[in-house]
């Protein structure tokens, strides 16, 4: 909670900083390359266990944790500005957003394939398990070092581009004033709603997945953690799927046929047989079966599920050329805002459900019961479903061609 507050609080006064940015570079530029080195610094910091009591290090996990929200602001929001800066053309800013979450997708990738290498694995309950002596450490110095390259290399290649993109008008007004722009501009609004109901989505199902997989499944934790990782190719085949279809037919459409697929491996999901977990998934024909089912359904929905990063930020320059001042950091600031408020609420409230359904965690599913099983697959299923569902309502009426409109008083 802590955390999400203060990630909440900082993306506007970075936004507004950046707009008014004054600087050979363009506003954005310098963020990223004078952000890069603390930005890395504050990721290998993350994984240092420092001594003392339980108190003392989550007093610690706070600050340094605060301290890399920051740094990560500074360098992601004037990053993703740039997409509805630096060219007009509609199926240019959808090919760079595909690209850019291209990137993410490979780095959590990267992730999991640097955390085996270096000896990283925790089991179901949270606490180390057979980990070998300064992995750890490794993992932040590695993790760090490719945070801070991969950020440098970006913005050094952006340079010549930045320069000579469009500009914010660098008008100041106060909060009040930024508010009134944000809450007259109803493209806007609709891309918001839109990006706050997939998201959330989302996180829901991504947050619950383990949980399904191990508890309502029953797929060991040693198979369950790598079944993640189809989702994430599935997603990034998505991605490059609905860039094209954005380019043939239209975003909404993109979006319509994504929301679709999402909503019916939603559903299935939910209704999926549990494998037997007294037999290695493969061990039996119905296991077997089961697991390829299973795998099948989490396919689809990493390929339905990466609308949810393509499509609203391809949106978001669209509301943001309705506005004649343009300010891109300032829509970037409060799109990202309000998202992390939606998303934090979200898990907050799942956590609480999940608490009255009677789940407690490390406990047998058979030990469970019957509420919290429903509770997880509810979790995975219908709700994710009604809410993709209510973003593509959010979207019926979205204008085929843009012009700016007046947002001043």
């Amino acid at each position: 909670m802590v955390l999400k507050l203060w990630d909440g609080l900082n993306d506007p006064f970075v936004g507004f900083l950046s707009d008014h940015t004054e600087h050979p570079l363009g506003p954005r530029i310098p963020w990223l390359l004078y952000g890069a080195i603390p930005l890395g610094v504050f990721v290998a910091a993350s994984w240092w266990t420092p001594p003392g009591g339980i108190w003392i290090k989550f007093a610690v996990l706070v600050v340094i944790a605060s301290c890399t929200q920051i740094a990560y602001t500074c360098v992601n929001l004037p990053y993703s500005a740039l997409a509805a800066e630096l060219t007009p053309d509609i199926n240019l800013r959808t090919r760079l957003n595909a690209a850019r979450f291209t990137g993410s997708i490979l780095a959590g990738l990267s992730g999991v394939v640097i955390a085996a290498m270096v000896g990283v694995k925790v089991n179901e309950c949270g606490g180390g398990a057979g980990l070998r002596g300064g992995a750890f450490l490794e993992m932040g110095l590695i993790g760090g070092l490719v945070v801070a390259v991969g950020t440098l290399a970006c913005g050094w290649g952006l340079k010549p581009f930045a320069k000579h993109c469009q500009q914010p008008s660098g008008k100041k007004e106060p909060i009040k004033q930024q508010l009134l722009r944000i809450s007259r501009n109803g493209r806007f609004l609709k891309v918001l709603g839109l990006y706050l109901l997939l998201w959330c989505a989302l996180q829901l199902m991504q947050t619950v997945a383990l949980l399904y997989f191990n508890v309502v499944m029953q797929v060991p934790s040693n198979w369950s953690t790598w079944i993640l990782v189809p989702f994430q190719i599935s997603a990034l085949l998505g991605l490059q799927l609905w860039s094209w279809v954005s380019s043939r037919w239209g975003r909404i459409a993109a979006l319509r046929s994504g929301g679709l697929m999402w909503i019916v491996a939603c559903l299935v999901a939910m209704l999926l047989i549990p494998l037997d977990g007294a037999v290695a998934p493969m061990g039996s024909f119905s296991n077997g079966l089961n697991f390829v089912l299973l795998v099948a359904t989490i396919l689809a929905v990493g390929l339905g599920g990466s609308t949810a990063f393509l499509i609203p930020w391809s949106l978001l320059p669209d509301a943001i050329d309705a506005d004649p001042e343009k300010p891109a950091g300032l829509y970037t600031a409060w799109m990202v805002v309000i998202q992390k408020f939606g998303i934090g609420l979200s898990i907050f409230v799942l956590g609480n459900v999940l608490t009255l359904s009677g789940y407690k965690a490390c406990t047998a599913s058979i030990l469970l019961p019957s509420s919290a099983l429903t509770t997880i697959r509810l979790c995975m299923g219908l709700i994710p479903a009604v809410l993709v569902v209510l973003g593509l309502l959010v979207m019926r009426r979205w204008p085929r061609r843009m012009h700016p409109i007046a947002l001043n008083p």
